[in-house]
């Protein structure tokens, strides 16, 4: 709403804070990005009051901080143990978070209907929770009160590939075989309905979106960065190309299929892989790196400086993730100028596009390992097309993917919302610039792929959840996803 008065946003962030990763890190950074360009003032669990007020935020003025402990934390509590190992069964704490949530927001009526119902706030806009499975009773009270009711980004549930049930199990993923039932829970339709603006951070979360309220959806992904943080600029040593791997070091992430695709490489001295992280796979990564002649480093878990440094003296981040809702990861390497090569799937996928990085298809383990090593070994042999992609990867952050760039994005959807402005597509262009990845019949015109790449067969459902791109020829698409 640039150019007009600040709008009055009441910002709901259950899950928000600077100290932590993940969504809380989002919720803040989001947040706060928001209140430098809005009247915002944040609603938040009391779990992140300490981190707010040692960040410089003022209690009453600038945030409040919601008690809602007495439903949250036992229920935390079994959620904990569903999860069944640190870091798993996120779909087991997903469900639970959906049976807590409405207690929180309850207790922000509770604090707050009076004041959304006599107009003090233009705009309520929910941040987190961003999983698609939690529903807001705010949404109705505030399209009753006449304040629009802003819901996202919302991300989540992205189908496992058919190929690798066994990672899927080793996250202790049990309940996302049953995952599509949260379509049935009492308070879906109603969110939906009553929201002005349903901002999605994926195409498949737009395509768990039901047809009649998709015209409400806007697409932003939900990770950025911010420049701060993210301040040094790849400058590799001469030598060998040099790659790097960062994140948990877990089937489903794919170290081992990177080491094995990269096996060759790492041999003959043509590349050096940086792998920071830790995780359970550590001891089996490390015996297959015996053969790689020393060319592969293991830092473990490393501080977000280190981190940054290490990775700034490579040229290309090499990740064969297969189930990333958003792939913050890859923003950040992207952001210090690292080239994306990754899995084209779900986050990554729509992050990357053929400017900016490399991607290989979804396939089985053995696709997967044969096309990184293919990849690999062309960039090996031509890295100096890394000089234009890194530049393009950064530039395209710095463009669409800081906290800022996000906020403003954002103030656009209010502006359209509050009939200020036009609906905003802020990613159009790249959609079509990544048309060679959009349908598997070659349609270049399917530049609005929603959903799941429908090659991907999950949880015994064909994803058939594609928009369209003007004057497509929709028998010769729909023959060509069957």
């Amino acid at each position: 709403m640039a150019g007009a008065t600040k709008p009055r946003v009441l910002i709901i962030a259950e899950a928000a804070n600077p100290e932590w990763v993940s969504v809380p890190l989002i919720g803040w950074s989001l947040a706060q990005a928001l209140a430098k360009i809005t009247d915002a003032h944040i609603v938040t669990q009391i779990r992140n009051r300490d981190a707010f007020l040692r960040a410089g935020l003022t209690e009453g003025r600038d945030f409040t901080a919601i008690d809602s402990e007495a439903f949250a934390r036992p229920l935390w509590k079994i959620g904990t143990l569903l999860r069944m190992g640190e870091g798993k069964g996120w779909t087991a704490l997903q469900m639970v978070s959906a049976l807590s949530y409405p207690y929180f927001e309850r207790l922000v009526w509770k604090k707050f209907g009076a004041d959304i119902q006599s107009g003090s706030y233009d705009i309520v806009h929910r941040i987190t929770p961003l999983s698609p499975t939690i529903n807001s009773p705010l949404a109705a009270k505030c399209a009753r009160a006449g304040v629009p009711f802003v819901l996202g980004p919302l991300n989540g549930g992205v189908p496992w590939p058919k190929d690798f049930d066994a990672e899927r199990r080793a996250e202790r993923e049990w309940l996302s075989y049953v995952r599509g039932a949260y379509k049935a829970l009492p308070g879906r339709k109603s969110t939906l309905k009553h929201a002005a603006a349903i901002i999605v951070g994926s195409r498949h979360t737009e395509g768990e979106i039901p047809a009649r309220h998709r015209e409400k959806c806007v697409y932003i992904p939900e990770n950025a960065i911010d420049p701060a943080r993210f301040s040094r600029i790849s400058s590799p040593q001469s030598g060998p190309l040099r790659a790097c791997f960062i994140g948990r070091m877990v089937p489903y992430k794919g170290p081992d299929m990177l080491l094995e695709a990269a096996e060759p490489l790492l041999r003959s001295g043509r590349l050096e892989i940086d792998m920071i992280g830790d995780g359970p796979m550590m001891d089996r990564l490390k015996t297959l790196a015996k053969s790689t002649a020393g060319n592969v480093h293991f830092h473990g878990w490393c501080a977000h400086e280190k981190v940054q440094n290490i990775a700034a003296n490579c040229q290309l981040f090499a990740f064969p993730s297969i189930r990333e809702f958003g792939g913050g990861v890859v923003l950040e390497a992207m952001a210090l100028g690292l080239t994306p090569l990754i899995v084209d799937y779900a986050g990554p996928g729509e992050l990357v596009d053929k400017t900016t990085g490399f991607k290989v298809p979804m396939g089985s383990r053995a696709d997967i390992i044969s096309a990184f090593r293919k990849s690999l070994t062309d960039i090996v042999e031509s890295p100096e097309m890394l000089t234009r992609t890194g530049k393009a990867s950064k530039a395209r952050v710095q463009d669409y993917f800081t906290w800022d760039k996000k906020a403003a994005q954002i103030d656009e959807v209010y502006s359209w919302i509050t009939n200020a402005g036009n609906k905003p597509d802020f990613f159009l262009d790249f959609a079509r610039r990544n048309t060679d990845h959009r349908c598997p019949g070659g349609h270049v015109a399917c530049h609005h792929r929603i959903g799941p790449d429908p090659r991907i067969v999950a949880d015994g459902q064909r994803p058939d959840n594609f928009g369209t791109g003007p004057d497509i020829d929709m028998a010769a698409h729909h023959n060509c996803i069957r």
